[in-house]
């Protein structure tokens, strides 16, 4: 079986159950399965460090993951229309990756959650793919083939699968937002299926 690595941060838990449901997306692709992942927070000053795999959810990645996986799904929450650091600080750690060529030509793609519909999603979600063309990867996005890229009143867009949370968090994911994850997920499964099947 060939991975798709879902690699997030999540500090209240709504990007790490998108994650979850990208994950279930590329379950659905014969002969795939996702590997999840996720990054620990980091701070100006660390006064103590974390510990080797968190206390619950996903284990820490690190850059063998990267080495392994066919296929990449990049998932933060907005830090004012951007990525949040702690995910930046990993992708910030593969000069060696890049320098090898480990990531060019595997497709990726990228989620995110906001608190607010106009929190900068789009831009979180572009920010994302940014390092991914630099290190050569093929970014994928969903179609407006996707119906519920055309009915979504929440999160949803061509570049990737988002949701909106709500400053309280209270917004629980829509049905919506839920199948563009699974979308998103079973495209760039499908697209690294294809690709393999080339090679």
């Amino acid at each position: 079986m060939s991975e798709i690595l879902v690699l997030y941060y999540s500090r209240t838990g709504k990007v790490a159950q998108l994650a979850r449901h990208v994950a279930r997306g590329v379950g659905e692709v014969e002969g795939m399965r996702a590997r999840l992942r996720s990054v620990p927070p980091v701070a100006p000053v660390t006064e103590i460090a974390q510990p080797p795999e968190p206390d619950e959810g996903a284990p820490y990645a690190t850059r063998a993951d990267l080495h392994e996986c066919a296929g990449l799904v990049l998932g933060s929450p907005t830090r004012f229309g951007n990525m949040a650091a702690p995910l930046k600080y990993f992708i910030d750690s593969t000069a060696a990756e890049w320098a090898s060529g480990t990531l060019v030509g595997k497709p990726a793609g990228v989620f995110t959650s906001t608190s607010t519909m106009h929190g900068g999603q789009e831009t979180t979600l572009l920010s994302m793919m940014l390092p991914l063309l630099h290190q050569g990867m093929l970014i994928v996005g969903i179609p407006y083939t996707e119906a519920a890229l055309n009915r979504t009143l929440g999160g949803g867009s061509p570049y990737g699968a988002s949701h909106v949370g709500s400053v309280s968090g209270a917004n629980p994911i829509s049905d919506d937002e839920r199948i563009l994850a699974r979308a998103l997920g079973r495209r760039v499964a499908e697209v690294a299926a294809r690709l393999e099947v080339r090679a």
